[in-house]
């Protein structure tokens, strides 16, 4: 081989492997934006599930507390109720004692002679 032959031989092998060099080197840097990309994706997609499954809680909780609250809501509107129904039961019942009384003094057979109620009068 004559020297020109070999000096062209010698820049194409030169060439060839500075290619390669380059080839790798883009192909190293191709790879390690590849794995960032990946990374952050990765790294996105967990804090979306996070805030997601954070915000199912809270609004578990928030459904929790306002059932909770409702029921004993509902429990003291029950314990108002059976209270205002057994003051009304006691006044009906006084009321009808005191008509009965009122009744049998007008009639005379009032038996007890003081009334229990200072409001009716016996007529004896």
């Amino acid at each position: 081989m004559d020297t020109n032959t070999q000096n062209l031989s010698q820049k194409s092998d030169e060439v060839a492997g500075h290619a390669q060099e380059k080839k790798d080197e883009m192909m190293s840097k191709a790879s390690d934006s590849t794995q960032t990309a990946k990374d952050k994706a990765s790294d996105a997609t967990q804090t979306a599930k996070d805030k997601a499954s954070d915000a199912t809680q809270t609004a578990k909780d928030k459904a929790s507390s306002t059932a909770q609250s409702a029921q004993q809501s509902a429990h003291e509107t029950k314990d108002q109720a059976g209270n205002i129904l057994q003051k009304t039961g006691e006044q009906v019942k006084s009321m009808a004692q005191g008509a009965a009384d009122a009744v049998k003094s007008t009639l005379g057979i009032n038996t007890d002679t003081t009334s229990s109620h200072p409001n009716i009068t016996s007529k004896n």
